[in-house]
C-alpha cells in the first residue's frame, strides 16, 4: 500500500465505524424508484411539447374591440352615425 491510501483508510475507517448499521437508508431501490419517476416525468414533457405545437389556436377578439376595428376612423375611436 502507499503512503496515500494509508492515509486515506486512517481517516476513513474512524467514519465507518460512526456508521449505524441499523439506519434505513433508500439504496438502490430508491434510486431506481426515483430514476423511473424522473424519466416518466420527462416523457410526459416531451409529449406535452408535442402536442401543445399540433394546436392552432388563432384568438378572436373581444366584442368591444371589434367594433373599434371594424369602423373606418377606428384608429381615433370616432363613430361614424
Amino acid at each position: 500500500m502507499s503512503a496515500t491510501s494509508t492515509l486515506a483508510m486512517t481517516h476513513l475507517v474512524p467514519l465507518a465505524k460512526d456508521l449505524d448499521e441499523n439506519k434505513v437508508t433508500p439504496g438502490l431501490l430508491g434510486f431506481v424508484v426515483f430514476a423511473l419517476i424522473g424519466g416518466a416525468v420527462w416523457l410526459l414533457m416531451k409529449s406535452m411539447n408535442k402536442h401543445m405545437n399540433k394546436v392552432d389556436f388563432e384568438e378572436e377578439p373581444e366584442p368591444g374591440e371589434a367594433r373599434a376595428t371594424a369602423s373606418p376612423k377606428g384608429a381615433k375611436g370616432e363613430r361614424t352615425a
